[in-house]
Parts: structure tokens; sequence; C-alpha cells
């Protein structure tokens, strides 16, 4: 059993104070070499006891992935493109809380699958690489995303997407080819706000820590 998504509605017991704490927060310009649409706050917003909590959900121990935006809520509105579109995100389990009101929220995240491998997903697994003809995970992401795939759509399918809502939860495996769909609003009343999280399991089995 390989279990990829899950969607919890009614995440938080009280969001509105979450939302609050997101929207106080300062939102500084993008490093221009980050792929994600928008921009991350300066600051995280603290969640005790969440990795345990996610780690149940999913049936696996996790901890916090180190070097990512692991609960920075992150802001794109209209004009705020990424620079790719189709990524993955190179941890075990990512999540996304929408904490965007319900009369503003669009979209979602989109879920793609790759018309030439025929995959979901990165190949992430050891000896998944070479079943598709590559020397190393590393060498199939530079081949399939890395080299303007990402952004070719010619290349993908859209397979599903999950809606956005608020206070809502899309917890997902991080390696599954997705993106962040559309960029609305004007600002941080209306835009896209959102909180990621990012999880490693531990004795995760795949290719993703083994070539750091």
């Amino acid at each position: 059993m390989h279990l990829n998504h899950f969607v919890i509605d009614d995440f938080f017991e009280e969001p509105d104070p979450i939302r609050e704490m997101a929207l106080k927060m300062t939102y500084p310009d993008r490093d221009e070499t980050e792929y994600y649409p928008g921009r991350n706050a300066a600051g995280q917003i603290q969640l005790p006891g969440i990795e345990k909590f996610i780690g149940g959900i999913v049936r696996t121990p996790l901890v916090q992935a180190a070097s990512t935006s692991h609960a920075q809520p992150r802001l794109a509105v209209e004009g705020d493109d990424g620079k790719v579109s189709i990524h993955i995100d190179p941890v075990d389990w990512s999540a996304l809380i929408y904490l965007t009101k319900p009369e503003h929220c669009q979209g979602g995240t989109h879920f793609y699958h790759h018309k030439k491998t025929g995959w979901d997903r990165a190949p992430v697994y050891p000896g998944e690489p070479e079943q598709l003809g590559y020397g190393s995970l590393k060498g199939a992401i530079d081949d399939i995303l890395n080299t303007g795939g990402a952004n070719d759509m010619d290349q993908w399918e859209e397979s599903m997407v999950l809606p956005m809502r608020y206070n809502r939860i899309v917890i997902f495996r991080g390696y599954l080819y997705h993106d962040a769909g559309k960029s609305f609003g004007s600002s941080i009343d209306d835009g896209r706000l959102i909180l990621p999280l990012f999880f490693k399991n531990p004795q995760s089995k795949t290719l993703l820590y083994t070539e750091e």
C-alpha cells in the first residue's frame, strides 16, 4: 500500500487566529533562485507537535525537513509567477494549509502525469531511475524538470486538483509532480495565502537524501 494524498477540512479548531498571525508578518521580496510563486513570510508559525500529528495521519514517523520553508506562510498575488511550474518537493511528505478566506479561494494544488515516462512522481526509490533509463535520480530530475520540461505543458497531463478551501490541509508525497495553480488577488487580504509544511521520514528508503 502506497498512500499518496490526504485531505482534511476544518483542520484548526480556530483558524482565524492562525490567519491573523500570517497577516501580521512581513513578506520580503522572493529570492530569484527560488522556484515557487509568491513570497515567504520572514518568520514561522509555531505548531508544536505537528510532526507527530501528521506522522500519525500518514502512518510513518516524521521530522521537520531541513533547508525548507517549513511553517513559513506564503503569499502569492496576481502576477506572482514562479520560476518553474511543475516541480517536486525533495521531501517525503508536503502539506499545505489554505489560509485564504472562502470568498477569495481559487484553484488549488494541481497534480500531473508525465507523458514520456508515464509516471506521476519522480523515480525516488532505488532502481527506479535505471528503470526509466537514467543513471540517477538527479539525472532523471534534470532531464524531466530542469531542462525546460517544468514549464512545457505539452509534456504533461493534469491528473487531479485538490481544491483550495479555507482551513483545509492537503497532505501529499512531496515527490509527486505538482504545481501551485494560479496566483490571485491584489493584497494579503485577498491573495493566495498558505501555510506550507515539509517533513522527512527518518527511516526513508528513497534516494532523496542519499543523493544530497
